[in-house]
């Protein structure tokens, strides 16, 4: 199958089965998103959910952050993992905001990525989520499942994003990296594939990666 092809598919399989893809994480705000994205880092969405209720009761706006100490934020999000550097980072970024931005997130990825704590694929999905600019932020899912369905060389995640842009369609870029989020989570895990149930992989998958998942009765 052409990559052409490939792309047709995983489109119209991903948009018949994630229609309308929430962002998982829960926020209200540009503000709680950037925060709820940047705890995300090496730790789950659910376990994000579950912490972010205490931290935005507390403070869900710069102006009310930078009222906490560092210790307070870490002894909130320490579930999250990494609760010193990210704590630091929370309270310091809040700072920025009200300093150079007016207490308000900046629509404008340089400046987001100028942050402390907030990486390009943290900026991007901001930039997608709560500005609706088309991004692809790579997540760890969309790396592997990109790589499984032949989209990319899996050498790093910027090759992925830039064979992700190049490939899909412009508009569908920010319903498509959470759809392709939702999939490998239900049917396309890093461990634990189970073949009959991974049907893009049967489908379009990499010929090697076929035969890694494929039982030998099959």
């Amino acid at each position: 199958m052409k990559k052409a092809e490939k792309v047709e598919l995983i489109m119209e399989t991903l948009q018949s089965h994630y229609p309308n893809p929430p962002v998982p994480l829960d926020h209200t705000d540009p503000y709680t998103l950037l925060i709820a994205v940047l705890l995300s880092a090496q730790c789950t969405d659910a376990r994000v959910n579950t912490v972010t209720p205490a931290l935005f009761e507390a403070a869900n706006t710069p102006e009310q952050m930078i009222e906490l100490q560092v210790d307070d934020i870490r002894d909130i999000i320490r579930p999250c993992g990494l609760s010193p550097a990210k704590s630091k980072n929370i309270h310091r970024l809040s700072e920025l905001l009200i300093r150079d931005h007016s207490g308000k997130v900046p629509e404008d990825l340089q400046a987001l990525e100028a942050l402390p704590g907030v990486g390009h694929k943290t900026a991007s999905v901001v930039m997608a989520q709560s500005f609706g600019v088309p991004s692809f932020p790579v997540d760890t899912h969309i790396h592997r499942l990109m790589y499984r369905w032949g989209l990319t060389t899996g050498k790093n995640v910027e090759q992925t994003e830039r064979d992700a842009k190049r490939l899909f369609p412009r508009e569908r870029w920010n319903d498509l990296h959470l759809q392709i989020i939702f999939y490998g989570r239900e049917f396309s895990p890093a461990r634990g594939l189970k073949w009959e149930r991974d049907f893009l992989l049967q489908q379009c998958g990499r010929p090697s990666e076929q035969r890694k998942w494929q039982p030998v009765s099959a």
